[in-house]
């Protein structure tokens, strides 16, 4: 499964693994939403809402596309967040693992808070 999540300065794809959590966002595609930042963590609502699945985990690599399940949204780290010890990506909470970002993460910090992202198939 690969998507595309585009925003106003470019866009970014990723490919995601057969997850329940993936496979409930293929499910809802296309969508628009409006990003929000935390750090370095872009993280957006979606029409999903699942349940923690088993793997979850609070610290990623940098580029892992993540569910929290909480805010029902897309979390996508690409450094440092608030929550973070040294230069780990540290999410709030535990989140669902649903893949990783091809390309360069830090493309992500050319998102702002308000922007407008679109997520569909690709």
């Amino acid at each position: 499964m690969r998507i595309r999540i585009a925003f106003p300065r470019g866009e970014i794809f990723a490919r995601l693994d057969d997850t329940p959590t993936a496979s409930a966002l293929m499910g809802v595609l296309p969508f628009d939403s409006d990003a929000s930042t935390w750090g370095q963590e872009v993280y957006f609502s979606t029409p999903v809402s699942v349940k923690l699945e088993a793997g979850a985990r609070e610290v990623v690599e940098p580029g892992t596309v993540c569910f929290w399940v909480q805010g029902n949204s897309l979390a996508l780290p690409y450094g440092p967040t608030p929550a973070s010890h040294a230069d780990e990506c540290r999410l709030v909470t535990r989140v669902n693992i649903l893949g990783m970002l091809e390309g360069d993460a830090n493309q992500l910090a050319a998102i702002k808070d308000g922007d407008e992202i679109r997520v569909s198939a690709a």
